[in-house]
């Protein structure tokens, strides 16, 4: 395992802004700088890529098949709504994990599903950004 393809779905970009008693108070370039040294720190080369367009996001997860050994993904409101995210992930094959910074199942009952948790062979939640650390470990210890 080598490099990893870090998604965030919409609207992650406000993190620190958008509900901070259920996202967290750090801005989301606080959250990259995160994710960067924790991969530093494990030997892992990572990409990190937001996008607030499903169809951005996709052509990303199709591009990953020859970038990426695998992908850590935040799909944020597509997590509920977006087969054709699902779809992706299944084409490119590559070992997923889905990470989320509040805990989606104590949150409305239309959260709880998550249609990429049908794909991805872990689900991490309501860790906040420690989620990304924990989504890496789990990636870099199996593969």
């Amino acid at each position: 395992m080598k490099k990893i393809l870090v998604i965030n779905g919409p609207n992650i970009n406000l993190t620190g802004i958008r509900e901070p008693d259920v996202y967290g108070s750090r801005p989301y370039d606080s959250l990259v700088g995160f994710i960067h040294d924790k991969a530093a720190s494990m030997g892992l080369e990572v990409c990190v890529y937001q996008s607030n367009h499903e169809g951005c996001i996709i052509d990303r997860i199709q591009q990953a098949l020859t970038e990426s050994d695998a992908i850590i993904i935040n799909p944020a409101a597509y997590t509920h709504t977006s087969i054709a995210i699902l779809d992706a992930l299944k084409a490119v094959g590559l070992p997923t994990v889905e990470v989320h910074l509040s805990d989606i199942s104590q949150r409305e009952e239309f959260r709880r599903f998550s249609y990429v948790s049908l794909y991805a062979e872990k689900t991490i939640s309501g860790h906040g950004f420690d989620g990304y650390a924990m989504a890496m470990e789990y990636l870099a210890e199996k593969y």
